[in-house]
């Protein structure tokens, strides 16, 4: 009896693995967070809310990884001022941060656009008109995507603000968010969800 033998060759394939989305938040406690500062974090009813201590001071709660290139999603609702922000690609010392903040404010205080603490500011504001996508005191859907040099944000489906910025393409760090100094402030947070970006 003859034998067959059968050789299949497979050649230049090649098989993508998608990113996986990454929950940073998963509504029962602070695993996998940082708080740095004195004001206060903490959960309820499945929310992550910040809120003023009696020092009334800068407050940050940075995740223990870092993230380079990602599409982050999360919701929030101001309460009591709500002048907040979220940081991407930031280290800290103490409440000192070094990196980015996509802000996060009242009315008329450029939500969505782009500041650089400790070192150059303001790199770029929202247009006037766009202002009207923040829902004061309501739930408002935020979404920054920063790939390399760019960096582009987003308000409850308006695009807020596109930057390239080599500076910010040479950062490395965490996201973190913010409470901003000065006392009376509350800002809840929920649905905080990151998709890494791979150029492989």
């Amino acid at each position: 009896m003859k034998k067959l033998l059968y050789i299949v060759i497979v050649v230049g394939s090649v098989y993508t693995v998608p990113a996986q989305e990454i929950n940073l938040f998963n509504g029962k406690n602070l695993d996998g967070w940082t708080n740095h500062g004195s004001e206060q974090w903490y959960v309820e009813n499945g929310e992550l809310i910040c809120e003023s201590g009696p020092k009334g001071e800068y407050g940050y709660l940075s995740t223990n990884t870092h993230y380079d290139d990602f599409e982050l999603t999360l919701s929030f609702k101001q309460e009591a001022d709500g002048n907040s922000g979220v940081f991407f690609r930031s280290t800290f010392e103490g409440t000192k941060v070094t990196g980015w903040q996509v802000e996060v404010a009242p009315p008329k205080k450029h939500t969505g656009g782009i500041y650089e603490s400790y070192g150059r500011g303001w790199l770029i504001k929202p247009e006037d008109e766009k202002d009207s996508a923040l829902k004061m005191g309501q739930w408002n859907t935020m979404r920054i995507k920063a790939t390399g040099n760019t960096v582009t944000t987003w308000l409850n489906g308006v695009e807020m603000v596109r930057l390239e910025d080599k500076k910010i393409g040479q950062g490395k760090g965490a996201i973190a968010l913010q409470i901003h100094d000065g006392g009376g402030i509350k800002v809840r947070w929920k649905d905080i969800k990151l998709l890494p970006i791979t150029n492989d």
